[in-house]
């Protein structure tokens, strides 16, 4: 199987170099820094389940330069979702797998117009990583998870050939019955944790022991379940109550990746996660003052850091 992995930052880079670690046949779509020190000192993960060094790697800018593979799995940011896209025509076959691994919950509508819809997947996944510097990651937490399949709830042969190509690295890939379900249990997750975390500045175990942050944090939650149950996706009588427990389990200093760009200055996924569900809670009705109310706080800086 050939996969190109589009980002090599901590997602794409711990998940990437456990494929080219395996020995799948993998090539990264990177730039500037991070090209240069894939090309010149490979790749180095430094990871709870086992450190590894890939001294040479296969690394590119050019796409026209891959050829046809059998899966892309794009692990830019969200807002960089629709350019990264641009680009994958010559990696396109006709059974070609587009897999989106960011966080939100509207990259497939975002990536078929530009690839096609065939050959869009419903996409996600949980890890706690970073990049330490270029061709440098570091994979703090949590067993990773990735999750994918057809947007028709199908199975098919070519996902079950990527399912078993992780499998083959070790990594715990699951299809599900219905990605859209578990695309919005992720939102639920990470948007309220994105969110508190950006505004308060601490991590997850700081200002889970807030009761104030508590009572908000749920608040926030209980409107993303009502949004999805609006857009026909139920999560559950019990998903707040997990997803808070999930907190509760997470190690002392966590925080989410919106949240260290926000602190940092950085473009972030604000708008692809809480400015996602604030849109969607407006086209369906329901009304979200604790989600709206912590996206524009947020707004102000994002704009800065976008320079608008």
């Amino acid at each position: 199987m050939r996969i190109a992995i589009i980002g090599a930052g901590g997602v794409g880079g711990y998940f990437g170099g456990r494929l080219a670690q395996a020995g799948i046949d993998t090539t990264f779509i990177a730039r500037g820094a991070t090209l240069d020190a894939l090309r010149t000192r490979g790749l180095r993960v430094d990871s709870v389940k086992g450190d590894f060094v890939l001294d040479c790697v296969n690394a590119t800018d050019d796409p026209t330069t891959v050829g046809p593979v059998d899966a892309i799995l794009l692990a830019v940011k969200a807002w960089q979702l629709a350019d990264a896209a641009k680009n994958l025509g010559p990696m396109l076959g006709p059974e070609t797998m587009v897999v989106p691994l960011e966080n939100g919950i509207d990259a497939p509508d975002v990536l078929a117009p530009i690839v096609g819809r065939q050959h869009v997947l419903g996409g996600l996944c949980a890890i706690v990583s970073y990049i330490v510097e270029p061709g440098h990651i570091r994979h703090a937490a949590f067993d990773p998870i990735v999750m994918f399949g057809e947007l028709d709830h199908t199975r098919t042969a070519r996902v079950e050939r990527l399912r078993d190509a992780f499998a083959r690295a070790g990594v715990n890939a699951q299809v599900p019955d219905d990605i859209q379900h578990s695309m919005w249990t992720k939102l639920l997750f990470i948007a309220v944790m994105s969110g508190i975390g950006a505004l308060t500045r601490v991590p997850v175990d700081v200002w889970r022991a807030s009761p104030e942050i508590r009572d908000i944090a749920l608040t926030a939650l209980r409107e993303i379940a009502a949004v999805a149950a609006a857009r026909g996706v139920d999560l559950g009588d019990d998903a707040v109550e997990k997803t808070w427990q999930r907190y509760e389990g997470m190690a002392p200093g966590s925080t989410a990746s919106l949240q260290r760009d926000v602190m940092e200055g950085k473009p972030s996924e604000l708008d692809a996660q809480l400015g996602a569900i604030v849109g969607l809670a407006r086209e369906s009705g329901v009304v979200v003052p604790v989600l709206s109310l912590i996206y524009h706080a947020l707004v102000p800086q994002e704009r800065i850091a976008r320079g608008l």
